[in-house]
This record gives C-alpha cells, sequence and structure tokens, in this order.
C-alpha cells in the first residue's frame, strides 16, 4: 500500500506509466475503482484517469466516500481525491460508504460493511457494462453510453427492483429514490436507461416507467431507453438508470438542476416494500452513484438519510437483496 499517504499512490502511478498506458492502448472505454481516502485510490486514480483519457477512451470513475467512522482527515483526502479526479474522468460517480449503515442490519461487521462497498463499487460497473453489452429489444449500445456519459462530470447510478401489479411504477421509483444516492436525479439533463423485464412486459407498464423517469428529468433533458427480455427475473422488472448534466458546487458535492414539480401532476404512490420478498433476497452485493448543483434557485435540502425501525432491521430495502441475488 501507500501507508494512507496519496502523494505516494501518484508517484507510484507516474512510475507505472508507461506499462498501464500499454494495458489501456486501443480500449474505448475504462474504468477506474478507488476507495478514496487511503494513499493508493487517492492518488494514483487521478493519474490512471489521465492516462486513460490519453488513451482515447471514455473514462468513467466509480468511487466511494469513506464511513464517518474511519476520521475526519481520511474524509479530507477523500474530497480532494474526489475533486481533483472529477477534472480528469468523462463521468464521476460517487457513493457514500456511509448510506450503507441506514441500510444494513445493525450487526453487520466491519469486515462485512467493507465487502458491502466492494461490492457496490462491482455494482456500479457491471450496471453500465450490462447496458452496453446484454441485447435487447429496443438495444443500447457503446454510442448510446458516450452520448450521456461523455465529459459529464458528476453522474449516478441507480438500479430498481419491482413486481407485483405496479412493478415497473416501483422499479422506476426505487431507482430514482434510492438511498444510496446522495443526491436525486431531479433535473438532470443527460438520462440513459434500461427496463429489463419477462416476455410479458407490456407496453403500457414501460410508458408509466418513462413518465416517472422522464418528470424528473429536465425538460429539455436528452433521454435514451431500452428495453430487454430476461425470463430469469420471471415476474420481477429491474431498471437500470444512468443520469447526468449537473453543475456542481465549489466543494465538490452537488446538487440537481431546478425541477419543476409541477410536471408531476400525478405521481405514483410510493413503493409499497413486499417484506417476504425482501427477507428472501438478503445474501449478495448493493449498488449506487452521485450528481450535482444548479445556479438558478437555491438548492433544495436533501432529505434526511432513511433510518429504520430497530424491529424492523431484518427486512432491509429490496433493492440491497436484489443485488445480492445477481
Amino acid at each position: 500500500g501507500a501507508g494512507g499517504r496519496p502523494a505516494v499512490g501518484e508517484r507510484a502511478a507516474e512510475e507505472s506509466a508507461e506499462g498501464l498506458a500499454g494495458l489501456m492502448r486501443g480500449a474505448d472505454m475504462i474504468f477506474i475503482t478507488a476507495g478514496m481516502g487511503g494513499g493508493t485510490g487517492t492518488g494514483a486514480s487521478p493519474t490512471i484517469a489521465k492516462l486513460a483519457k490519453q488513451a482515447g477512451a471514455l473514462t468513467v470513475a466509480v468511487v466511494t466516500r469513506p464511513f464517518e467512522f474511519e476520521g475526519a482527515k481520511r474524509r479530507r483526502s477523500a474530497d480532494e481525491g474526489i475533486q481533483a479526479l472529477r477534472e480528469v474522468v468523462d463521468a464521476l460517480i460517487t457513493i457514500p460508504n456511509e448510506r450503507l449503515l441506514h441500510m444494513v442490519d445493525p450487526r453487520t461487521s466491519v469486515s462485512d460493511a467493507f465487502q458491502i462497498a466492494d461490492d457496490v463499487l462491482r455494482q456500479g460497473i457491471a450496471g453500465i457494462s450490462d447496458l452496453i453489452t446484454k441485447p435487447g429489444i429496443i438495444n443500447l449500445d457503446f454510442a448510446d453510453v458516450k452520448t450521456i456519459m461523455e465529459n459529464a462530470g458528476s453522474a449516478l447510478m441507480a438500479i430498481g427492483f419491482g413486481s407485483g401489479d405496479n412493478r415497473c411504477i416501483d422499479a422506476a421509483r426505487e431507482a430514482i429514490e434510492s438511498p444510496l444516492l446522495e443526491m436525486s436525479i431531479q433535473g438532470a439533463t443527460g438520462v440513459l436507461y434500461n427496463i429489463t423485464g419477462g416476455s410479458n412486459l407490456t407496453l403500457v407498464e414501460t410508458s408509466e416507467a418513462a413518465e416517472i423517469i422522464r418528470a424528473a428529468a429536465d425538460e429539455e433533458a436528452e433521454i435514451i431507453y431500452g428495453t430487454s427480455i430476461d425470463e430469469s427475473l420471471g415476474d420481477g422488472v429491474m431498471i437500470t438508470l444512468i443520469a447526468t448534466g449537473f453543475d456542481e458546487r465549489p466543494d465538490g458535492y452537488s446538487h440537481p438542476r431546478a425541477f419543476n414539480r409541477e410536471r408531476l401532476t400525478s405521481p405514483p404512490p410510493p413503493v409499497e416494500r413486499d417484506r417476504d420478498r425482501d427477507r428472501d433476497r438478503m445474501s449478495r452485493p448493493a449498488m449506487p452513484a452521485t450528481a450535482t448543483q444548479s445556479s438558478v434557485p437555491a438548492p433544495r435540502p436533501q432529505p434526511p438519510a432513511p433510518v429504520m425501525p430497530e424491529d424492523d432491521w431484518e427486512n432491509e430495502p429490496s433493492i440491497i437483496r436484489f443485488l445480492r441475488d445477481r
């Protein structure tokens, strides 16, 4: 390791620049994953990102912010590293580890918490790569992802899952309201999403989900969507969503552009969690993302992170269990 010193991590990446550049040659898209706040991730990732951009690749970073218990120094180091990385990548997805504490059993061990954080990074990358590599009825490809993510700055990526009569509505709302997101997708000017379900997926259902996502985005947003069939989901529906096009704040955090709530004239009711389904879904990874600010009205205060009642910790959110099952 780098002993928690970003300068050491940066030097290590610079010394290996020639070899790294050779590995990147010819790549269309490069993902950089890092736990920010330490020496290697914080120091090396901006250097690696520069090499990726020089290779002509679409460069996407998926990184985590430290847990609060890791201390103020590590958090400051993470903020500095994230800001440096943001300046040299096409798109930056940031996942706050602290949000995981509001979504898992409080008896989760420290080692398991870090494993879940690693799984969130993996799912962030898998969610994007699946959009490109898995064929669909309405297909999404690398060109679509590039349109939304090239030179996009802060971005977010989320996954929603639904089943039953309102499965597409539930999946759309779960994706745009994920507790893992540092902010909402409201006001995004670039949105790419894919709806995956069984062969009984209907046009009306996909239209309902599309309207929820459209209403949350900026009125002039570029929206690209796809649909695909995956019989392994059974009666379930999964929506994978990427959103970009947010304004930046000097401190590196993000807030959405102004959002016209009147466009949601008749929003669907809140998602009802299926606790029996949730209980079956606790045995694998989690998931994520981030976004950005506005120069029009003052940013709205963000809602507090969700805290589950003490007697309900065994029934964690369905998204955690669904992602563990992937």
